[in-house]
């Protein structure tokens, strides 16, 4: 990977920076200005070479139109994220979690087709570097409290709590 693209939205839930691929894919998001912390997100052999300052409109007019309601507008737009096999498949399973309906790390386990593996799917949600395309904070503790979210509690409440209005 050469080269990649960031945008720094402003949200409810403070600055909200995304990382793509040259070609508009997602590669890292999160609640945050700083975009040296969203490349350290990625894994090395991932990480662009150099970063331009640009306009994404897909992804910004996703973020904008969810944060205004339309929870479902994230689904369409591309990642590009790189792990294990089994950290892909949850990636991918994430994006299925309905908003309003967040599932327990068992749940989610047991979603994978691995239901004793509950560090290994909380692991999958730690190492998801495309924070809101990819709905890691839709996964809470068998107790139903929030558990971990790398971008802070607060915004997981605020998120969970956006969703369940919808």
């Amino acid at each position: 990977m050469s080269s990649a693209i960031h945008e720094t939205l402003t949200t409810p839930d403070g600055p909200f920076t995304v990382l793509a691929d040259t070609d508009g894919s997602v590669m890292a998001s999160g609640w945050t200005d700083d975009i040296a912390s969203l490349v350290a997100r990625l894994r090395p052999a991932s990480r662009p070479e150099r970063l331009v300052a640009g306009s994404m409109p897909s992804a910004a007019a996703s973020v904008r139109a969810y944060y205004d309601g339309d929870l479902g507008a994230l689904e369409s737009v591309a990642v590009s994220l790189h792990g294990t096999e089994m950290q892909t498949r949850g990636w991918t399973a994430l994006r299925g979690i309905s908003p309003g309906a967040p599932l327990s790390y068992a749940e989610f386990a047991e979603a994978l087709g691995s239901p004793s593996a509950v560090r290994a799917a909380a692991s999958i949600c730690a190492r998801n570097a495309a924070a809101l395309f990819v709905p890691c904070h839709r996964v809470l503790r068998s107790d139903g409290t929030l558990g971990g979210f790398a971008w802070g509690l607060d915004v997981k409440r605020s998120l969970l709590a956006r969703e369940a209005q919808a």
